[in-house]
């Protein structure tokens, strides 16, 4: 009797134990039916993974585009200035070439627009003359020809006024010394900007003599 009694009671805990032990398994393995729930760490990295999906890899074609829009983007550029820039990034010349092409059919590239916006703006705003001009545009690869065709927008009134306004602006700077000193001055300041030398002098003697400054052995 007392086995049997025993062996009951065996029996119940046994199979209180297996359900406990159902519960506990529900709830690690996520709920009925096995099913895992994950956490919001889970679930943001897998859809992260989800969207990152593998690019094809771009084609030389494709990178030479994006690279020179990109550039153009920040300010105008000649066509000798993109070629070198996707030179370095090592695009095939071949494909350089018609890229650029194509740019210059739709007017993304304009070297000739180029050529007369930087001579305005670097006379107007830096006081540069047709000599120092030329010289920059002939580094950012443009033409001979377009470079002569820009400067003549500049003649040589408005060359010599554009002298004056610099001399003028840098004559107080140069006041209480001597002489040969003020006159080195202005005319090495003009001749940095690409005025010719005979401009220069003919500038700064004028300019000494409207303050009283005897000029008169100054030669041009």
């Amino acid at each position: 009797m007392w086995e049997h009694e025993r062996g009951g009671t065996d029996g119940a805990d046994g199979a209180e134990d297996r359900r406990e032990g159902s519960r506990r398994g529900r709830r690690e393995s996520g709920g009925r039916g096995g099913r895992r729930t994950e956490g919001r760490e889970g679930r943001e990295d897998r859809e992260g993974r989800e969207g990152r999906q593998e690019l094809p890899p771009q084609s030389p074609e494709e990178q030479a585009r994006a690279i020179c829009l990109r550039l153009l983007t920040g300010m105008p550029r000649t066509r000798r200035q993109l070629a070198d820039a996707l030179a370095k990034r090592d695009i095939p010349e071949e494909v350089s070439e018609q890229v650029l092409s194509r740019f210059e059919e739709v007017g993304l590239i304009d070297d000739a627009a180029f050529a007369g916006a930087w001579v305005e703006s670097r006379h107007r705003g830096r006081g540069l003359a047709r000599r120092a001009l030329a010289q920059e545009l002939r580094t950012k690869g443009v033409a001979p020809t377009l470079v002569q065709e820009a400067l003549e927008q500049l003649d040589s009134d408005q060359e010599e006024e554009t002298a004056r306004e610099l001399v003028e602006r840098k004559l107080r700077a140069t006041r209480g010394l001597e002489r040969d000193k003020r006159i080195r001055r202005l005319a090495g300041m003009l001749a940095r900007k690409g005025y010719p030398e005979g401009m220069a002098l003919r500038v700064v003697r004028r300019a000494l003599e409207a303050e009283g400054e005897d000029a008169d052995d100054l030669t041009e």
